[in-house]
């Protein structure tokens, strides 16, 4: 009795893109990041520039809100999600620490996650 081994399958499965894991005023989601914009906000800002592979430092060079609209278009397009570089400056400038208690629960929720799960399936058969 022979055994012999079928070859191997590889699927891919990528999570879905699309939309923004939260609200612009779901701040109370997520009570960490809430508790961090209300009483360290730089702290969180730098925490979220990290995580995202910026230099740390960046959220303090934040004049007329340009680092804070390029971090958040930057956001938007790795991660897919719809929207526009006007609807971005827009929304850094009018609601701007909810913009970036979205941005550090994103940037969060993303990082902690696997983007691509990769399953093998092998079979043995007997011959």
């Amino acid at each position: 009795m022979a055994i012999q081994q079928q070859p191997l399958q590889i699927l891919s499965v990528s999570r879905g893109h699309g939309e923004w894991s939260t609200g612009l005023l779901d701040c109370c989601s997520d009570v960490d990041t809430c508790c961090r914009a209300c009483w360290f906000f730089p702290c969180m800002q730098c925490e979220t520039a990290d995580k995202f592979g910026w230099c740390c430092c960046v959220p303090m060079l934040d004049e007329c809100c340009v680092v804070s609209y390029l971090l958040r278009t930057s956001i938007r397009q790795r991660y897919n999600i719809p929207g526009s570089c006007c609807g971005d400056y827009c929304t850094v400038i009018w609601c701007y620490q909810c913009a970036w208690c979205q941005m550090h629960r994103e940037v969060k929720i993303r990082t902690s996650e696997p983007t691509t799960i990769q399953v093998v399936a092998s079979q043995l058969r007997n011959a």
